[in-house]
């Protein structure tokens, strides 16, 4: 009998702890494409961080909207292949929102509204867009400012100098390479206050559209787009894209 209850006990299959429960599902976390060579909108501080209006509205808008996001630094050239071959999921880099760009993605609604700026060079008299004939111009490639220089002086004119980002056409107008540049407004005046040693001016264009910045999503994305809306809205509403604004471009007049 004894040895009989011994090669049971033995023999009988140990019971494993229950594994019912369905693991939580991984949170989505949503890639965030920005050329961070673009302040007060986006750049990298001396410690290496992410830092600026989109960065800080980004995340306002995601916590409103109540998703996860991760900036990416990603250069302009390739910015927008990232968004089409999944390795973004949308873009905050004062994407202006144009016709031809709603062909290949969607946008949010406006969140800010700009328009294209004339950086002048020490010693120019330049004063109106019409004083930019025969001059030599820096532009960023594929941007707004790149499409009115194409517009203005047409698509091969040997006076309009295109580099691959705006930090690039700085340098170019500093060292005296251009007598001028066409930027956003809020990126040149933001250089032309923090260097005010160097007798730039700027011109605005009266003829140059008002433009609006839309946070872009692949195109068909519509519950991103959604999300993203409604976190615009929230924000707006709540007081703190005005915060945010007067944080980094002063209040509005």
């Amino acid at each position: 009998m004894m040895t009989t209850a011994v090669l049971a006990a033995c023999g009988g299959k140990s019971e494993a702890p229950a594994t019912d429960a369905a693991a939580a599902p991984t949170e989505k976390v949503y890639k965030v494409g920005m050329n961070a060579a673009f302040a007060p909108f986006e750049s990298v501080d001396a410690s290496g961080k992410l830092v600026g209006f989109e960065i800080d509205l980004t995340q306002a808008v995601a916590d409103a909207a109540g998703i996860k996001v991760q900036f990416n630094n990603t250069p302009w050239e390739g910015i927008f292949a990232s968004l089409e071959n999944g390795d973004n999921d949308l873009l905050t880099s004062a994407v202006t929102i144009t016709d031809k760009r709603k062909e290949n993605m969607d946008f949010s609604e406006p969140y800010f509204e700009a328009e294209q700026l004339i950086l002048v060079t020490r010693g120019q008299s330049i004063s109106r867009v019409e004083d930019l004939q025969g001059k030599k111009i820096a532009v960023t490639t594929g941007t707004t400012a790149d499409a009115v220089a194409q517009k203005l002086f047409g698509a091969n004119s040997p006076n309009t100098k295109r580099f691959e980002s705006l930090p690039l056409v700085l340098k170019e107008v500093e060292s005296g390479g251009v007598d001028a540049a066409i930027g956003d407004n809020g990126v040149v005046a933001n250089y032309v206050k923090n260097n005010s040693d160097k007798g730039f001016t700027t011109v605005r264009g009266a003829d140059f559209d008002k433009e609006y910045y839309g946070m872009a999503v692949r195109k068909g994305d519509s519950a991103l787009l959604a999300k993203l809306n409604a976190g615009i809205a929230k924000v707006k509403q709540d007081g703190t894209y005005d915060k945010l604004y007067e944080k980094y471009f002063g209040r509005k007049s």
